[in-house]
């Protein structure tokens, strides 16, 4: 049983976006009312013993940041509002994922619950970085992934994504000048 147990256990709903670089799931440790500290460990042991070395918390607040921490496992927080102009901190967040993945990086992406709004950056992401050529198709595809169809606030998400200008920097450049954390 201690063998089992040594690896961790995925966090909830964990899915690969880009295979072996790029995923997104809830919270490690679960959402707030169903939070467990224990959870929380077993799943950031997991990400190592997978060989994550990032993750990316989309959470209003800095729950788990001290966390990973503890475990040495990067982390950058981007809190992403829940109303207003979302375009700058968008933009923050596909500059870091496009350096971290054209750096090798491996990834993980996540708030609260896996909802409408990780799977909107998500999706958006794919589309600003041109690994997909159209909103649409980058919604479908997340929907496929996930099981789930996205709701207006995911797709608003990557409406304005379609909106910003992609990187100067194509993966592979090795240009890390945008990064946080």
């Amino acid at each position: 049983m201690k063998g089992k147990w040594a690896a961790g256990i995925p966090p909830r709903n964990f899915t690969w976006v880009i295979k072996d670089r790029l995923a997104i799931s809830e919270r490690p440790g679960g959402f707030a009312p169903n939070h467990r500290k224990v959870r929380r460990q077993e799943e950031i042991i997991w990400l190592q013993v997978q060989g994550f070395t990032r993750v990316v918390s989309l959470l209003p607040s800095s729950h788990n940041l001290q966390a990973y921490e503890e475990k040495s496992l990067a982390s950058v927080h981007f809190p992403l509002p829940l109303t207003g102009d979302v375009r700058g901190v968008l933009a923050d967040i596909y500059r870091e994922l496009h350096t971290g993945l054209a750096g090798g990086e491996r990834i993980l992406v996540h708030q609260e619950e896996l909802g409408d709004r990780v799977t909107g950056v998500v999706a958006g992401y794919l589309l600003w970085s041109a690994r997909l050529p159209s909103g649409p198709q980058a919604i479908t595809v997340l929907e496929h992934m996930t099981g789930h169809a996205m709701g207006p606030g995911g797709r608003e998400l990557v409406e304005v994504a379609g909106q910003l200008s992609p990187a100067a920097v194509r993966p592979g450049t090795g240009d890390d000048s945008s990064r946080h954390g």
